[in-house]
């Protein structure tokens, strides 16, 4: 219900801000606008999208994925924990750009892609050869989370394109990293998945 409800609030406040420009701006990851207080952006930027594949990107991963998350977390602390760790992960896979723009007048950011990429690397460690479907390619989720990281780490380097990809790697980390906090016992879990791509998925 909760990824459901992530969604709906997702859509729907990026359709209004595509609506108001005004709204947009009050909205987005701005570094100056957040040292005069306005700590809420931290958050309200994983709201807004730039275009509908943007949007319609993340929220198609978060709806094929959020429900196996949601009930590991909602069995595990509560479906409101789940609302935290997304919540979470929007502020955390965002700081490293905050801490290198802080004074660019010239960066924004927006889009959920960061908690989503939590939410993705969360789910590899319960079934790491589940099949992904990229670009409607199917491809086993631990190779795609190697390729994705890997990638991450070379475009950002470079600079490569509009997309911020520190967030991407930053919020895959911390979904990993939050979700054996949860569930140490999800370790090795993993390892033997690996290692028997037949092995049930983590309940």
């Amino acid at each position: 219900m909760m990824t459901l409800i992530i969604i709906a609030l997702t859509v729907a406040v990026s359709l209004l801000a595509w609506q108001s420009p005004k709204l947009m701006d009050r909205l987005i990851f701005y570094p100056p606008a957040i040292q005069r207080g306005q700590v809420e952006r931290f958050v309200t930027h994983g709201l807004l999208h730039a275009d509908g594949m943007h949007l319609f990107f993340n929220m198609f991963t978060l709806f094929s994925f959020g429900q196996v998350v949601e009930r590991f977390f909602a069995s595990r602390v509560s479906a409101v924990g789940y609302l935290l760790f997304y919540a979470v992960a929007i502020v955390v896979a965002i700081l490293p750009s905050f801490v290198k723009h802080k004074n660019d007048h010239r960066y924004s950011s927006l889009g959920a892609s960061g908690a989503v990429s939590a939410v993705v690397f969360s789910y590899v460690l319960m079934n790491p050869w589940a099949t992904l479907l990229v670009f409607f390619v199917p491809v086993p989720a631990i190779v795609f989370a190697g390729l994705y990281v890997g990638y991450s780490v070379w475009a950002d380097g470079h600079g490569r394109g509009n997309v911020n990809h520190a967030a991407h790697l930053v919020g895959g980390v911390f979904g990993m990293l939050a979700t054996i906090v949860i569930e140490p016992n999800i370790i090795p879990h993993f390892f033997n998945a690996l290692m028997h791509p037949r092995f049930l998925n983590f309940g």
